[in-house]
């Protein structure tokens, strides 16, 4: 089903934190009036906030971004079932069995990328696989390359309840992501959702180009 243009406003936001109307009119393809009309529609519902941004001379610039309404429009999945159950292994049977989980979890999700991995031979095969399976998890990924870094960026976390009850889901996963990217390579995540941040982003580059 083709989204409308409020929704299309909505999952831009979501992917960049937050955009002017111009931007929005450019990527929607629409007028920047038709956007600033979307945008007021939004804001009178609660799903869109307006900050203004000073960028030197001339007027403030206004940038919109979500609200805590708007951001409640992608949810994480099963949160609050998720979060008790972690809790109830915790108290029942303890620490280790929750890392026995995690890692059991991680093993299978990892086989299950390499899987898909199979045969990709540069760094840019593998993060176009891997952010299409992300994507299709929920977690909204992409990637791009800026100087002679790439970034994995995962602009929705799904598990965001469970990975701020256990940090130990997010360790799993960067963990994951460097056995995937190959030992020549190093990542860190640089953003991250558990501590604020809009989306989490990971920062690849090759060891051999580390300054």
């Amino acid at each position: 089903m083709k989204k409308n243009s409020s929704e299309r406003i909505l999952m831009l936001l979501k992917m960049r934190g937050e955009a002017t109307a111009l931007l929005i009119s450019e990527e929607l393809g629409v007028t920047k009036e038709g956007a600033r009309k979307h945008l007021l529609n939004l804001s009178n519902a609660n799903l869109v906030k307006a900050t203004e941004k000073s960028e030197g001379v001339g007027r403030p610039s206004t940038y919109y971004s979500l609200t805590d309404k708007g951001l409640s429009r992608f949810p994480d999945t099963h949160a609050d079932v998720t979060v008790q159950l972690l809790r109830s292994v915790k108290k029942l049977l303890g620490d280790n069995a929750l890392d026995l989980l995690i890692s059991d979890r991680e093993e299978t999700v990892y086989n299950r990328y390499e899987k898909e991995m199979k045969g990709s031979e540069t760094l840019e095969q593998k993060l176009n696989i891997l952010s299409k399976m992300r994507s299709e998890e929920g977690y909204m990924a992409e990637w791009k390359k800026e100087d002679n870094a790439y970034y994995l960026i995962e602009n929705h976390c799904p598990i965001c309840a469970a990975a701020t009850e256990c940090q130990g889901f997010c360790r799993s996963e960067l963990h994951n992501f460097r056995k995937l990217v190959g030992s020549e390579y190093e990542m860190e995540r640089v953003e991250y959702i558990v501590e604020n941040g809009n989306r989490c982003v990971y920062k690849i580059k090759n060891r051999a180009n580390r300054m």
